[in-house]
């Protein structure tokens, strides 16, 4: 039996509102041991999302099961196998699995899913968000060459990718929505967009308006509330509109669901489409997606923007900045 150790993050408290750090307890423990058909990983690299403040509360309408107070908390993660003993797995192979918040993770061999280390040319673009995105612009919103498209949530991790994408599958104009002016000008300056609806600066649908003045044919929503309200009030006859996220409600510091009122006559006399497209249902879009980001980061075609911070221990701060809206694109920890 192995006497190493190695550090973990476990869930302290339910949160009553926004993440504080309190939530997490970071504890060390013994590596595990993998029996045959177990894989042990050395994690080197995880991510963080929105949807991990979602699973700390009790009960959520996210189809994933909460996490539970004391024990680690999970999500996606790249690693070294060390040890994979029964299985087709060797020490030293690139692995991504749902084991993340803990140095090292013994997981079931059909639970890591080996990776090409010459496809994408940093490990950490496996951890994108890139095929919600990938899948929400080409089979959510079907954006055509010409479209204008409308992105909320622009500068997180799935938005800063979703322009880009609507980009190269030919969308004439791309408008994002965020919260700072900083992050606006970041936006146009360096994914391209077009322009910026800003949350606090005016209502949305007047700056939408503006920005759209023939309309949008096509929504990449990662919010709902205010901004879905505008999407609809602003789309062009035949609009398609794909619900990728709902960050007004998982954000919701009183945990409560954003609703907005909709016209469905005026939905029907303009035949558009409200799609929800979730990515459990299209899996098959991540080979296809790593393929692409591969080629698109090295042709430049592609950037993969993320925060980077160094250590387990700061997982709960990458979290907790992300909930904050402190970075642009995705967060990632080094571990």
């Amino acid at each position: 039996m192995s006497n190493r150790t190695h550090r973990e993050v476990r869930l302290a408290a339910r949160p009553q509102g926004p993440v504080t750090d309190d939530l997490f307890e970071i504890v060390e423990v013994p590596v595990p041991e993998p029996v045959p058909g177990q894989v042990l990983v050395r994690n080197t690299l995880m991510g963080v999302a929105a949807v991990m403040r979602t699973l700390m509360n009790e009960t959520s309408e996210v189809p994933m099961p909460s996490y539970v107070v004391g024990e680690p908390l999970n999500g996606s993660a790249i690693g070294e196998v060390v040890a994979a003993p029964g299985t087709d797995l060797n020490p030293g192979d690139l692995v991504e699995h749902r084991l993340g918040w803990r140095e090292y993770a013994v997981v079931d061999a059909d639970q890591a899913h080996r990776l090409d280390p010459g496809l994408l040319p940093d490990p950490a673009a496996y951890l994108s968000q890139g095929p919600t995105a990938w899948m929400g612009v080409v089979r959510g919103a079907e954006v055509h060459p010409g479209d204008t498209v409308f992105v909320t949530g622009a500068a997180g991790g799935v938005g800063s990718l979703a322009g880009q994408i609507a980009r190269l599958r030919g969308a004439a104009r791309v408008i994002g929505s965020t919260g700072s002016q900083a992050k606006a000008d970041r936006l146009i300056k360096e994914l391209g967009y077009d322009a910026v609806v800003i949350r606090g600066a005016g209502p949305i649908e007047e700056q939408l308006r503006t920005a759209a003045p023939e309309g949008i044919d096509a929504l990449f929503d990662n919010v709902g509330g205010e901004q879905l309200q505008a999407a609809l009030a602003v789309a062009r006859r035949g609009a398609r509109l794909a619900i990728v996220g709902s960050l007004s409600s998982q954000l919701a510091e009183d945990g409560k669901a954003t609703t907005i009122e909709v016209d469905s006559l005026s939905l029907l006399s303009r035949s558009i489409t409200v799609r929800g497209v979730a990515l459990y249902d299209h899996l098959d879009v991540i080979p296809e997606w790593n393929r692409r980001f591969g080629e698109g980061l090295r042709a430049g075609t592609l950037t993969f923007p993320h925060a980077r911070l160094q250590g387990i221990e700061q997982a709960p701060r990458a979290l907790r900045e992300l909930t904050e809206g402190r970075h642009l694109g995705a967060v990632v920890v080094e571990l």
